[in-house]
């Protein structure tokens, strides 16, 4: 594919944004962009809202996966792009849109010239949640294909545009989505003696929340907890009977996460005798850490420091969280920061990702793949 193309699927790509299990425009236009390539030994199946391409080597000794992600997220966009989301209150706010543009990039240059080894290309949905990595790879579609290694890329917004940024090991945190439900009883604001005020117990409940990483959290090891927002009350002179609190959780270890979801239960019966109420946990979507293959690792940043196109940093570990990390704990493989150069953050409204990354994206990758 030209340039020119590619940055027309990325802008198209960008219009459409819907959220998980609902990329069903999304699929549809991947799917036109895939018929309109050869498919001499390119074959197409669909699941549920993604999709899985399988490209038949010519002497294969294994299969490399190759995956992207699809969905989009529910924020109402704020760039100054003059194509914009057509879907209003949904937007491609994580570089989901660029994500799958490279991905088709590299699809293409592997229809027109066959690999030596079989490639899957897999387009998964529902990244952002409520995750689509884990029943994708349990799938019969996904194990008559299952690869024997796989790779897959992330935006960065704090690189320049033609680095890459990894690491052997880990590279993403574990993560826990956090829901609270505090019920007790409502009333009228001149009679707090009367009622048990939602709004006041989910106050100090988030206060004694943000003691766990500070206390109960061991100081060389890492972990968030973040209440992101709350919702209580209907009126200003009514004592609120309900308050729900919604946040995430991100550690680097397991051992940390099951110690932090310890003390949120433990904090809240607390909550439940103090403000003599009740309440209700929901973990929501826990993603499990990606850990990068070292051995795979390895020889993807040494082909990467050979190569003129790109520089290669060897990055920290992060908090963010990815549903890649399911495909890495059965396939051995790497996930990599792509530099896009943007002061706005991942999930931020005003986000506009440098677009010259994807032609160094599919550089880059169809280079590896060619001679992995």
């Amino acid at each position: 594919m030209k340039q020119e193309e590619l940055i027309f699927i990325r802008r198209e790509l960008h219009q459409i944004p819907e959220v998980g299990f609902e990329e069903v425009k999304t699929q549809n236009y991947v799917k036109e962009k895939i018929a309109g390539m050869p498919d001499n030994y390119v074959t197409i199946k669909e699941w549920r809202t993604g999709l899985l391409v399988f490209v038949e080597g010519h002497t294969p000794a294994k299969t490399i996966g190759y995956r992207t992600d699809m969905d989009g997220l529910p924020i109402k966009e704020q760039t100054t792009y003059s194509f914009p989301s057509l879907h209003e209150g949904n937007m491609h706010a994580c570089g989901h849109d660029l994500h799958m543009t490279i991905a088709l990039g590299i699809l293409d240059h592997f229809a027109h010239n066959q690999p030596k080894e079989n490639l899957l290309f897999i387009f998964q949905p529902a990244e952002e949640g409520p995750g689509g990595a884990l029943p994708m790879l349990q799938s019969e579609v996904f194990k008559q294909w299952k690869p024997d290694e796989i790779y897959a890329l992330h935006i960065a917004p704090e690189y320049p545009v033609g680095t890459i940024a990894t690491r052997p090991g880990l590279l993403f945190a574990n993560t826990s989505e956090l829901f609270i439900n505090l019920n007790g009883i409502g009333g009228h604001a001149a009679r707090p003696h009367q009622a048990n005020d939602m709004v006041v117990a989910a106050s100090h409940l988030v206060t004694q929340l943000q003691t766990i990483v500070g206390r109960n959290v061991d100081p060389l090891d890492s972990a968030v907890v973040t209440i992101g927002t709350i919702e209580g009350g209907t009126k200003q002179n009514i004592i609120a009977e309900t308050a729900r609190l919604e946040g995430t959780i991100r550690t680097l270890s397991l051992e940390s996460m099951e110690k932090v979801k310890q003390r949120i239960r433990g904090i809240i019966q607390g909550v439940e005798t103090s403000f003599d109420c009740s309440a209700t946990i929901d973990w929501g979507s826990t993603y499990c850490q990606v850990s990068n293959d070292e051995r795979l690792t390895k020889a993807f940043m040494n082909f990467s420091e050979q190569q003129k196109d790109v520089h290669l940093i060897e990055c920290r570990e992060a908090m963010t969280g990815e549903d890649f990390g399911y495909f890495l704990e059965e396939i051995p493989g790497t996930m990599f920061w792509l530099g896009v150069n943007t002061p706005y953050g991942l999930h931020d409204a005003r986000i506009e990702p440098n677009e010259n990354a994807i032609f160094t994206a599919i550089s880059h990758m169809t280079a590896f793949l060619s001679q992995a």
